[in-house]
């Protein structure tokens, strides 16, 4: 019996990780080649083609321009900033998320670009002041003061469908799987509406 437990025990802890160890998803951004229902393919903005399928469960969401009067206390919102001296966050992007996100990626934590942060939470107040809107947002564990300046870009998410995946459409894929063949595989795609590149 002990050495059932023993056994299964390290099993665990090899499935823990490798499931630590498997890489990160790509990220795809580009303009939609071609879409068949199933395989997206993409001309990607750092130059040749990808192959996308989608899983039978993929969600898509439109990417609209909002402004800083639409996010609202208790919405979920993600905020790439850059950190302040007096401990506050200046706003490069944000993103207001759909309620069917909310808790995706919750936390604060280095941005993918030099010297930033990624805020995820909700926002708790939104305050004025001479620098811009500021707003309170909270998450597991902490919150963050987030200064909004006018140079900030606001984007807003919304439930959208595969009949938006046309030819000339922007796209940003956050995590693709990438196969044995080269090709990828994904159960999530943003696709810019009007002139948007999410």
């Amino acid at each position: 019996m002990i050495a059932r437990i023993a056994i299964a025990a390290a099993a665990l802890a090899l499935s823990v990780s490798a499931f630590a160890q498997q890489p990160p998803g790509e990220r795809i951004a580009g303009t939609v080649e071609a879409f068949d229902g199933h395989m997206l393919t993409v001309k990607s903005a750092k130059g040749g083609e990808a192959k996308i399928s989608l899983a039978d469960k993929s969600d898509v969401f439109g990417v609209t321009k909002a402004t800083v009067a639409e996010i609202k206390p208790g919405a979920y919102i993600g905020v790439g900033a850059a950190p302040q001296a007096d401990g506050s966050q200046r706003a490069i992007q944000i993103t207001i998320f759909t309620e069917q996100q909310r808790g995706v990626g919750e936390g604060h934590r280095p941005w993918d670009r030099p010297n930033s942060t990624m805020t995820n939470g909700a926002v708790d107040q939104t305050v004025t002041s001479v620098n811009g809107p500021v707003l309170m947002v909270k998450y597991k564990g902490g919150e963050q003061k987030i200064v909004v300046p006018a140079d900030a870009v606001i984007r807003a998410y919304a439930i959208g469908d595969r009949s938006e995946l046309k030819p000339g459409a922007h796209i940003a894929i956050p995590r693709a799987a990438k196969k044995a063949d080269g090709s990828y595989e994904t159960n999530r795609v943003n696709v810019g509406r009007g002139d948007v590149v999410p």
